[in-house]
């Protein structure tokens, strides 16, 4: 089977697998920031993916993917910084498309863009969890085998922590007083 993938094919899907690891260590964590973090490492092998696969809107956005997590986690809620990374986002999608399926790689930067900005805790995860739904689709049209399985992997342990996050929140309210979506900035927005 291995015979009838090229070296680039091949190279792909190493680096599909190696995010998949790292998604399932992102995503498996309660905590905002750890999953954050890690996440910034999985894209960089996303992109690099894409970039075996020749899929250039895909591997664009996915760099871009890793500027809004830094972005998100310093401007917190800023609408302002995440319409300029949705700007960013559109302009890269228009210099990069080659069909149809570009419209996947798009809806996920657009989707996982609200939630890193806008929202926190289990309705972060849900935006997340329908931007990694929207890779999965993505991934499998282009024929990577690593990527399918990392997001669909990636949703299916989006799910089990937001069960889990609900648990707690339910057996200890206390602990769960951040607000779902941010309605202004947590931190300095010189933006705003």
């Amino acid at each position: 089977m291995l015979e009838s993938f090229s070296h680039s094919a091949l190279a792909g899907q190493f680096f599909g697998l190696l995010a998949l690891v790292l998604c399932l260590v992102a995503f498996s964590s309660k905590h905002d920031d750890r999953l954050l973090v890690i996440l910034i490492s999985a894209n960089v092998a996303f992109a690099l993916q894409f970039v075996f696969f020749q899929s250039w809107t895909a591997a664009a956005l996915t760099v871009l993917v890793i500027v809004r997590i830094v972005l998100a986690r310093r401007y917190l809620g800023s609408q302002r910084v995440m319409a300029g990374v949705l700007a960013a986002s559109g302009i890269a999608a228009a210099l990069t498309w080659q069909s149809w399926v570009d419209v996947l790689p798009l809806t996920a930067m657009v989707l996982g863009t609200v939630g890193m900005f806008l929202l926190r805790g289990i309705s972060m995860r849900v935006f997340l969890g329908l931007a990694a739904l929207a890779w999965m689709l993505n991934n499998l049209l282009i024929g990577t085998i690593g990527g399918t399985l990392a997001e669909a992997l990636i949703v299916v342990t989006n799910i089990i922590t937001i069960i889990r996050l609900a648990r707690a929140k339910r057996k200890y309210p206390e602990a769960y007083q951040e607000p779902e979506v941010l309605e202004s900035p947590t931190k300095h927005d010189p933006f705003d």
